[in-house]
């Protein structure tokens, strides 16, 4: 399939049935955002069937973020290399055997491993969407498509809870794992029919070793932080430290000198990428790490079922699709800065809300307006924090600005979930054992452990010994928002030092287009970008290619 072609005065027309081709590749992400967000919900459930510990909750929670976060850099490299469209359709393909796994999991560990091939099977997929954008689309063009891209998947995201709760009201917990599949089936044929091939693809060879370390790094920095809080695993947790710091090391000094790196540190230096870059983990880590601990709270603290908390988070996707279009308009008109500043005040007064009124008895409208300004704060900040990246990389680099777009989702994710996760964990065993500790009646050491194991493990007490049922999930429940207050002090601090980045040292608007010009400049003298060494589709002028 051939593209149409971009207009050498910036616009950009797009490739021919630019509307089909920008639809499929948001069915493709839309694959990869549900099954992101549908365990969030089925978390207590998952827990009672197999009495799993709050840190392996966390595990599932987070195992789809790790396996995409771990491969996405190098995945993007590869799509770049042999074919963007082909990893397209291999990861939406591999999707599917996973799915079936995680629906079927006979244990939890099965289930972590199905959650971390998932993962990977959307690294194959996922970054490929964002880096064919950027191929086939330029100036406002590329913005507005991005700003859909983004909106709609963040909302298909803050939706999964909602379908998960759903058939969990009549289903299995495994039925949530099944959401994608009819949607992965057509998004398959999509990508094979409208989807364009080896458009602005690299003829460079692929840094191996830099994706191999990559992948170590990434991987046990996140084990690490979610084990942290487990007693006697202090061994593990600095052997996975050790690990991730020799890999960040080693990833380093081999970007430095090979000849075709992985990651362009030049490139990933620029202040514009940067900044956004940071900006974005801490904006989109904020959404699903609100997600995992919120969908906790609104079932075993409040009490709903599962089909009321996954619906409780509609407003946030409401509000997204509503900002995110308009976020477009305001990084054209404004600048990344203004709009990034823009979103951080209201992820600011999420997670305030969250941490001051979000207790035993709090009433739906304070859960709605926490959420409200969750999807205000995503919706505007996202644009910005994907639009900078893949502005400000030449096209042939267009998989690694799409990588690192997907590890601000999925590396902010899967960390501040683990961060949030470990909070979590600590606060509620802290708490639940200083509640034994408090009690005048003898507990044994096993009842001791499952009791401060999670929440999960001190309903199943309950409901071994009925008659002091009542007393056990009150002390329960207070342990949760006891572990949930660190989670969310932790998001307050977060979303402070994140604007404090932006604020000191992201580029005003007129600074940042003069620095994208630059790079631009830069690229060209580079050969990066130059229209000889840029592969094109064709139909495609030379000057066409390089916009």
């Amino acid at each position: 399939m051939t593209g149409a072609g971009l207009r050498a005065d910036g616009g950009a027309d797009g490739p021919d049935r630019a509307g089909v081709v920008l639809v499929t590749l948001i069915a493709v992400a839309a694959v990869a955002n549900l099954n992101l967000s549908v365990a969030n919900v089925a978390l207590p459930s998952i827990g009672q069937a197999f009495d799993s510990s709050q840190v392996t909750l966390n595990l599932i929670a987070v195992g789809y973020s790790l396996g995409l976060a771990a491969s996405v850099l190098y995945l993007g490299a590869l799509g770049d290399r042999y074919g963007r469209k082909m990893m397209l359709v291999l990861g939406t393909a591999l999707a599917i055997p996973m799915s079936l796994l995680a629906a079927w999991a006979p244990s939890d560990e099965v289930l972590f491993v199905a959650r971390v091939g998932g993962g990977l099977a959307a690294g194959m997929a996922y970054p490929t969407t964002l880096a064919l954008i950027t191929a086939l689309w330029s100036g406002p063009g590329r913005t507005k498509s991005i700003a859909l891209w983004s909106a709609i998947g963040g909302a298909i995201a803050a939706l999964g809870p909602l379908v998960a709760g759903a058939l969990l009201e009549e289903f299995w917990w495994g039925s949530v794992f099944l959401v994608t599949l009819p949607l992965a089936g057509i998004a398959l044929v999509m990508a094979f029919v409208f989807v364009p091939s080896h458009v602005n693809e690299t003829s460079d060879p692929v840094d191996n070793l830099g994706g191999i370390l990559s992948v170590l790094l990434v991987g046990s920095l996140i084990l690490a932080i979610n084990f942290a809080p487990v007693p006697n695993e202090g061994a593990l947790v600095l052997g996975l430290a050790l690990i991730a710091l020799a890999a960040l090391i080693a990833f380093f000094i081999r970007q430095k000198r090979a000849a075709n790196p992985l990651y362009d540190l030049q490139v990933a230096g620029r202040r514009v990428f940067w900044v956004a870059a940071c900006a974005g983990i801490i904006v989109f880590g904020s959404l699903m790490a609100a997600a995992f601990v919120s969908q906790q709270y609104l079932q075993n603290v409040l009490g709903y079922s599962t089909l009321e908390a996954g619906a409780a988070i509609l407003p946030a996707a409401l509000v997204m699709v509503v900002v995110a279009p308009r976020s477009a308009k305001l990084v054209e008109a404004r600048g990344a800065r203004f709009t990034l500043l823009a979103g951080y005040v209201f992820l600011f007064l999420a997670f305030l809300t969250m941490l001051l009124v979000w207790d035993e008895g709090a009433p739906y409208w304070q859960i709605a307006a926490a959420y409200m300004f969750v999807g205000a704060g995503v919706g505007l900040a996202g644009t910005p924090a994907s639009h900078s990246l893949t502005g400000s990389v030449p096209v042939t680099r267009a998989g690694m600005a799409s990588g690192t777009a997907d590890l601000q989702r999925d590396l902010g994710g899967a960390m501040m979930q683990s961060i949030f996760g470990a909070l979590l964990t600590a606060g509620y065993a802290s708490a639940a054992a200083a509640s034994i500790a408090a009690s005048d009646r003898s507990i044994t050491d096993s009842t001791q452990a499952q009791l401060t194991k999670s929440f999960a493990g001190a309903e199943a007490v309950a409901a071994q010994h009925p008659q002091y049922s009542d007393a056990i999930i009150a002390a329960a429940k207070e342990a949760f928002l006891d572990g949930d207050d660190w989670a969310y002090t932790a998001g307050v601090v977060a979303i402070l030092l994140g604007a404090a980045l932006v604020f000191f040292m992201f580029p005003k608007h007129d600074e940042e287009a003069r620095l994208l010009a630059s790079y631009r400049v830069q690229d060209a003298r580079r050969g990066a970008g130059s229209p000889e060494s840029v592969p094109t589709v064709t139909h495609h002028s030379p000057e066409e290619a390089s916009g």
